[in-house]
């Protein structure tokens, strides 16, 4: 599963506001809507991204494993 699909599943359970997901996660309120438009993130924001939604749900555990594979 991607990146952006992880986030939207985020939103959806805890309905959480886009920028809101953005600026806590990575310090960008823009982040989300960017992805949305086709920005790729450097694999270090991907992991600050899956480490913030371990951390606020545990949602990304398998996929801590496939940074590698959604950041390339």
């Amino acid at each position: 599963m991607e990146l952006l699909d992880q986030i939207e599943g985020y939103l959806a359970r805890s309905g959480t506001k886009a920028s809101m997901f953005g600026r806590q996660a990575v310090g960008d309120p823009r982040f989300v809507q960017d992805l949305r438009e086709g920005r790729r993130p450097r694999r270090k924001t991907t992991q600050r991204v899956l480490n913030f939604l371990v951390s606020t749900e545990g949602v990304a555990s398998t996929l801590s494993d496939r940074v590698d594979m959604l950041a390339d």
